[in-house]
């Protein structure tokens, strides 16, 4: 999330002190990757038009190097990566690139096209782009997705990659949703981002061992806090937003696990969503992982649809929090933020439900918990830095009866997945009350009170602050301080307070016709790459259940 007292962010938060300054220098500075715009840096980057094709379909690969030459090589990023072409000796050209291509594109031209072969399997395929000159070499990386052909029998579930999050964390040419190079002083975030441009390093592709955003020990109480995500991101050249959104780090950790276990789907994206009204009620369940921060509302408005009409949706992602809007032929992404009330040009129209701002405030009032059964305001941080960094980095289980733990062996009171670290580093809560040691929902935000209340654990939008000596703290009150300002209306210590604490749910219920099952948290895929037992065994119940 990180919002409003970032000090590159721009008409929003308290006046930047000497802490946030310092701040500033040693976390901040150097966020963004490429283009480096100059001859003599041997560079390589390259994008599609779209993100999913079908077979026939042709890909246009539109590529900027400064090398004479370079080359190609797709492969099949399944359970095992799988080469299925190489090309070779195609002419370099390094491709004029506009001073604000994050937020209008590279308008670069068409390098090399191909066509999408009958025998391709369904899944991603990552494009691997290799330049070579006197003696030195580099290596960038694309991707897309192969559906299934379009007369094909459909899969019982698809997996919908969240490229909203995914475009709203791409730092590749200057801007962000949460840093960039725009504004009067060219140090404000963008509300508007094109995805006519590279991912940026480490979205597509990382090296094993590359740091997830929880660390796998708590904090050291007597040291300074760390995030060494970004130690490691900066010390190796890759963009250190690279663990909080994009393939690498979530989606392809799921569709491995799945493919592993022999389940039978089909990768999509958010823009497709968006774009196919009937996209999911072609299957049986519908999947979301990671971190999916960021939604339009008719991509809310489907999979409200398809659980009513008896879908099921099984989420094991975190913060669901932003409204955006897609343009352009879904070419380019609307979010204004937090400054949605001041910018976003709906204010004031018959459309103001439409404004990019939260989904749990106005205008937009839509509940966020409406859809999943919790959401991001009423969540937020775990395990990152002092952010509950002394945290068990599991789930606190308060029904062992319930269907989706079936065969887990945990009682009332048991961690899940604390071993594996599942919980954090963002997570979607609720309001509820306790009775007779049990958590029911409130409804108070939105959330039906049908709702079961599976597994809990605590989160915070306050990182703790220790004072020790030299420490500067990246999360810091900022987003306690949006939340009271959104919520209650205004700063102060009674109303900080209020907003200061949130937690993470894992929640079931009957939807429609349909069924919900949600972990509301963007590291559940950590328990699978760690081969926790407990949390396969319930990422299969579900699965099994809602696929049948």
């Amino acid at each position: 999330m990180k919002t409003a007292n970032d000090p590159k962010h721009e008409g929003a938060g308290p006046a930047i002190t000497p802490r946030t300054r310092a701040r500033a220098r040693h976390i901040l500075d150097h966020y963004y990757i490429g283009p480096a715009r100059d001859d003599r840096v041997l560079e390589i980057w390259g994008y599609t038009d779209r993100y999913t094709y079908r077979p026939g379909d042709t890909v246009d690969l539109r590529v900027s190097t400064t090398a004479p030459n370079w080359s190609l090589e797709v492969g099949r990023d399944g359970v095992n990566y799988a080469p299925v072409m190489h090309v070779a000796d195609l002419p370099g050209l390094h491709q004029d690139t506009p001073e604000h291509c994050s937020v209008y594109g590279c308008d670069w031209e068409v390098s090399h096209s191909f066509t999408i072969p009958d025998d391709w399997t369904a899944g991603a395929y990552l494009i691997t782009l290799r330049a070579e000159r006197q003696g030195d070499a580099v290596e960038e990386h694309h991707l897309i997705f192969v559906r299934r052909a379009a007369q094909a029998e459909p899969a019982a579930m698809v997996l919908v990659c969240a490229t909203g999050t995914w475009l709203a964390y791409n730092c590749w040419g200057g801007s962000s949703a949460y840093e960039g190079i725009t504004g009067p002083e060219r140090n404000a975030f963008s509300p508007i981002l094109s995805n006519q441009r590279p991912w940026t390093r480490g979205f597509c592709k990382l090296p094993a061992g590359a740091p997830r955003a929880l660390t796998e020990k708590p904090t050291d109480p007597e040291g300074m806090v760390r995030y060494p995500y970004m130690e490691w991101a900066y010390a190796y050249g890759y963009s250190k937003k690279y663990a909080s959104a994009g393939w690498a780090s979530y989606e392809r950790h799921f569709a491995r696990w799945a493919e592993a276990e022999g389940y039978e789907f089909e990768i999509v994206t958010q823009h497709d969503l968006e774009l196919e009204p009937n996209l999911l009620t072609s299957h049986r369940c519908a999947v979301f992982v990671g971190h999916d921060e960021y939604w339009t509302a008719t991509m809310r408005d489907r999979v409200e649809q398809f659980t009513e009409g008896g879908g099921r949706v099984a989420r094991f992602a975190g913060n669901f929090l932003w409204q955006t809007r897609l343009e352009d032929q879904v070419q380019t992404q609307i979010c204004y933020k937090y400054t949605a009330k001041d910018a976003d040009p709906l204010m004031g129209s018959d459309k103001e439900h439409l404004v990019t701002g939260t989904w749990d405030a106005p205008p937009v009032n839509r509940p966020g918990a409406q859809t999943f059964g919790v959401n991001g305001l009423k969540g937020i941080y775990a395990g990152l830095g002092n952010c509950v960094g002394q945290g068990s980095g599991g789930f606190t289980v308060y029904q062992p009866d319930h269907w989706a733990l079936k065969g887990v062996r945990l009682g009332y009171g048991d961690q899940l997945g604390a071993e594996s670290k599942i919980f954090g580093y963002e997570v979607d809560g609720l309001d509820f009350s306790f009775d007779d040691g049990l958590p029911y929902p409130t409804g108070k935000d939105g959330t039906d009170k049908s709702v079961e209340i599976i597994a809990l654990g605590m989160a915070t939008n306050v990182e703790a602050d220790f004072s020790h000596w030299g420490e500067t703290l990246y999360i810091g009150s900022a987003d306690a301080e949006f939340k009271a300002l959104t919520l209650f209306g205004d700063v102060k210590e009674e109303t900080l307070d209020k907003s200061s604490r949130g937690n993470g749910a894992i929640v079931s219920w009957q939807s429609g016709d349909g069924e919900v099952f949600c972990a509301g948290t963007c590291e559940w895929v950590a328990g699978l790459t760690r081969r926790d037992i407990q949390v396969e065994t319930i990422t299969r119940n579900v699965l099994s259940r809602f696929c049948r």
